[in-house]
């Protein structure tokens, strides 16, 4: 690790995470719901919130007994472990991102939108992974949800420098997200992504299923290619990489080109009706590519 990417894990490890206002409110909504707070409704609620995501994954990473050697990599697993009731008593009290960041909009902004991207590919990466019989869609879900992790720490600790590569890829459309990041940062935010992994002892397939090096892997493409078309689906259906995106899911899941729009239609409607959650608008319906586009 470079003595640049260390300085910034370690400045990470010291701050205490925030999660969405959303998040705090429907926890506490079922706190108090002694029938209805049960492991799989609070599990809905966690995998909304990339960063409550990932506390609940640490807290039991960092408590397993050492009995146990293998790691948990799913919340229903973990709620399964830690049970109902210890799960109110360790994060009842949560600060959240909108107090953070209240005093700064376009942070605010620039989080929330994030953080519903990642919502977007967590369930297309689902969908995929269900139609591709994986051995556990949730872990594939959860990477994905968790792949843009490092750029929403950015937004919640670093806005300055979050918001000067965002203005550099709207002043230059061609501009690729890591060429942004390197010229900003000196690093991508891939790599830091990895380092928080492992640093925070976040379950090593996280790591695995978020490494581009191992690409030929169907469950790394299945979560890096989710990623791709929520971001690059994130302000329209125009972006001129969605056809390309498109033909590599195809070639993964074995389909057409129409069944692929499919896909993403149906996930794109059910994920633009959980907007309110992140405080963003809707994406607008989705758009399928000219056929000629697929070809």
């Amino acid at each position: 690790m470079s003595p640049l990417l260390k300085n910034w894990v370690d400045l990470l490890g010291e701050v205490k995470l925030p999660v969405l206002a959303q998040t705090v409110a429907a926890l506490e909504r079922l706190r108090c719901d002694e029938d209805g707070a049960t492991p799989q409704r609070i599990a809905q609620v966690v995998l909304h919130d990339p960063i409550m995501t990932v506390k609940v994954l640490q807290y039991l990473q960092r408590h397993r007994s050492r009995h146990r050697s293998a790691d948990i990599t799913t919340i229903a697993h973990a709620l399964m472990m830690l049970g109902t009731s210890p799960f109110f008593s360790h994060f009842r009290e949560q600060s959240s991102i909108e107090d953070r960041l209240t005093q700064d909009a376009a942070a605010l902004g620039g989080v929330q939108l994030v953080m519903s991207r990642a919502r977007y590919a967590a369930l297309y990466a689902q969908d995929w992974a269900r139609f591709r019989h994986d051995t556990d869609p949730e872990e594939i879900m959860i990477a994905a949800l968790l792949r843009d992790l490092a750029e929403m720490m950015l937004w919640c600790f670093a806005p300055v420098l979050a918001l000067e590569i965002a203005e550099r890829q709207h002043n230059d459309p061609a501009l690729r997200s890591e060429n942004a990041q390197r010229a900003v940062l000196g690093f991508r935010l891939l790599d830091l992504q990895l380092e928080l992994v492992r640093a925070w002892q976040l379950p090593e397939l996280l790591h695995v299923l978020m490494d581009e090096t191992r690409s030929r892997n169907p469950r790394v493409q299945n979560v890096a290619l989710a990623a791709a078309v929520a971001r690059h689906s994130a302000h329209g259906w125009d972006n001129r990489a969605l056809p390309h995106d498109y033909a590599q899911i195809a070639e993964l899941l074995g389909l057409s080109g129409d069944e692929v729009t499919e896909h993403v239609a149906r996930i794109a409607l059910q994920a633009s009706g959980e907007s309110a959650w992140y405080g963003v608008p809707s994406l607008a319906p989705f758009a399928p590519p000219a056929p000629a586009d697929l070809a």
